[in-house]
């Protein structure tokens, strides 16, 4: 009975207990869910022995892969081998190595900063920066602060502005993974980093570092810059400033703008608000919330960012703190 990558993924997911299987379908992104959800749906009479060896195919499937983030392609043919012989060996292994989930990039993730830069600090900044772009931003923004002062903010803008990647880059991004991971890059990187991914790195990062980086990407392109630093504080974040500083936000911020921006804020960012303004203003504001029409949602979006903006300059002048990462000189006493 021949059953295609969906099916099996579908019998899978029928096999294991439901709270397991949505654990699983929260790391898919939304098509695949769709995918493998409607084969489930299709499900009917299937033999036990066909359900035994999906199971087993997958079992298979995870520990080659396991063996090969511990030790590389030869050393999990090697144990395969034992196990199984040589030609099943190398057919388990040609599968896991065409596997969209397995990429060299595993590898990294368990490399610490120190290591990853010292590979790294004699590649081309955009070599850097589509690697980078790859882990997690806390293991991104410690290896940021690895980097010397000259090359950090030019790698850092190239993060912010990734885009598509000409064949020369990919097959120079492959070589570099390649020897460092021992592993083939299979996947599509044209979708990765941009603003957004930045943002979170440079909020991983220390004030004087992130403001060092954003200062040399203005140089080089304000529009970009203006827009990491609306990202890298989000509108929903007012609610960890102290009530102090909410005071003096409050105090530059249009009425407008902030009933408009308060439109889709949850109850908890609400009642941080009404509990930093006048009685009077809390009423006022309450009312004309509860009195307003529909609103376009570019409306709501554009009035967030002009009070985004109020708190960024606010902090950049030393009149608040926005204290999201913690540290301790940021602390009120």
């Amino acid at each position: 009975m021949d059953i295609t990558g969906a099916q099996k993924a579908a019998l899978l997911m029928i096999a294991l207990d439901v709270d397991t299987a949505a654990e699983v379908f929260k790391h898919l992104d939304v098509y695949e869910v769709e995918l493998i959800s409607t084969e489930i749906s299709k499900v009917k009479n299937i033999p036990s022995n066909i359900v035994s060896e999906v199971m087993g195919d997958f079992y298979t499937m995870v520990t080659a892969r396991e063996y090969v983030l511990e030790g590389g392609l030869d050393y999990a043919q090697m144990l395969l081998e034992k196990s199984f012989g040589m030609s099943k060996a190398i057919e388990i292994i040609e599968k896991v190595k065409n596997l969209t989930t397995l990429k060299g990039f595993d590898v990294l993730k368990k490399a610490d900063s120190a290591q990853l830069i010292n590979f790294l600090n004699k590649e081309h900044p955009q070599t850097i920066a589509l690697i980078l772009s790859h882990l997690n931003p806390e293991q991104t923004a410690n290896a940021l602060k690895e980097l010397p002062s000259e090359s950090r903010s030019e790698v850092a803008y190239r993060i912010a502005t990734l885009g598509k990647i000409s064949p020369q880059t990919l097959k120079q991004i492959e070589k570099v993974v390649d020897e460092m991971a021992g592993l083939t890059m299979s996947q599509s990187l044209s979708k990765i980093g941009g603003t957004k991914s930045l943002a979170t790195i440079l909020n991983r990062t220390s004030v004087g570092m992130g403001k060092e980086i954003l200062d040399n990407i203005e140089m080089k392109d304000p529009d970009i810059a203006l827009e990491i630093k609306r990202l890298m504080f989000l509108f929903d974040d007012i609610v960890q400033i102290q009530d102090r500083d909410i005071q003096k936000v409050l105090r530059e911020v249009d009425r407008k703008d902030l009933a408009l921006a308060l439109k889709i804020a949850e109850d908890k960012l609400r009642l941080k608000i009404f509990a930093n303004m006048s009685e009077r203003a809390a009423d006022l504001l309450k009312e004309e919330l509860q009195y307003m029409g529909p609103v376009k949602l570019k409306e709501v979006e554009t009035a967030q960012a002009k009070i985004i903006d109020v708190v960024k300059s606010l902090e950049e002048s030393g009149e608040i703190s926005l204290n999201l990462r913690g540290d301790k000189e940021e602390v009120y006493v």
